[in-house]
């Protein structure tokens, strides 16, 4: 099994002409997802590679390919419209790579998701990938194997360093999500925590969090409250100085709950794992499985 994603996901992108989009619609259709149709508004009609056709509206692409899911690929000034569009049209699963997005825009996209029942992962983030199964957004496939183990992540490309270890010790992975860096994001540590829970495939979790805000704190009452599989976790930012801000939205510390002695602390309190270093996710993991 999966979370969130499988081989039954049928991916729309929006964004598919672009110079990201149509890099990353050429990785996902190469890795073997199912990429049923693309959206960029005055080219419908054509079709991305031959193959992939593109619409003008995300409506008309649902009437016409019935996709289940989709990944969105356009400049900031744009994306929050594109999220909106997509979960009017009905679809379950919407994936937002675009970073930049403001703050205030992301306030009005919660509510409207949760009328509309559907999920998004992001905005900021690198996607996800169930490894031999699917893969929706940026996460390079050639370092995942498929297997037992869940990861989900707040960084972007430390989740791609935690997967190479991973991968390179016959550790796969039953599905990778990376649900970006920003104040606000549309799936929470919570929520994957206890997606892998719930999934009979997935064996244990490695969680990788950053310094800002107290997702990581929340996460750790959670695993501590309801998770009977092994969680294993990494704080990035454990060597950033006092009061520096750093790259992403969401890492901003106030006071002590945001710093990474804080996270690590709250994480060694509810029994997880923690790490100084990515390399030490494997033997952690061997410890506990």
């Amino acid at each position: 099994m999966s979370i969130f994603i499988d081989q039954s996901t049928r991916l729309l992108v929006q964004g598919v002409t672009g110079r990201d989009g149509s890099f990353h619609t050429r990785q996902m259709i190469g890795y073997g997802t199912k990429v049923v149709a693309g959206v960029t508004p005055g080219k419908g009609g054509e079709l991305f590679e031959g193959v992939v056709p593109v619409y003008d509206t995300v409506a008309d692409a649902v009437r016409e390919t019935q996709p289940n899911a989709a990944v969105i690929y356009v400049p900031a000034a744009a994306a929050v419209s594109a999220i909106f569009e997509a979960a009017d049209a009905g679809l379950g699963l919407i994936v937002c790579i675009t970073e930049g997005i403001p703050v205030l825009d992301m306030t009005r996209v919660t509510p409207f998701l949760h009328e509309r029942g559907a999920r998004l992962i992001g905005p900021n983030c690198p996607g996800l990938i169930s490894p031999g199964k699917c893969k929706i957004g940026i996460i390079p496939g050639n370092i995942c194997k498929p297997g037992r183990i869940g990861v989900v992540s707040r960084s972007g490309t430390l989740t791609y360093e935690i997967i190479h270890q991973l991968s390179g010790h016959d550790f796969g992975q039953s599905t990778c999500v990376g649900i970006g860096g920003d104040p606000i994001v549309g799936t929470s540590f919570i929520q994957c925590l206890s997606a892998f829970q719930a999934d009979a495939e997935t064996d244990a979790v490695v969680l990788i969090g950053e310094i800002g805000g107290t997702d990581e704190q929340q996460a750790a009452e959670f695993v501590q409250r309801a998770m009977t599989k092994p969680v294993v976790g990494f704080i990035a930012g454990q060597t950033a100085p006092p009061g520096r801000r750093m790259g992403h939205a969401g890492a901003i510390v106030s006071g002590a709950e945001g710093t990474a002695a804080e996270k690590m602390a709250a994480l060694e309190r509810a029994g997880v794992g923690v790490m100084q270093r990515p390399a030490d996710v494997v033997p952690l993991l061997k410890e506990r499985l």
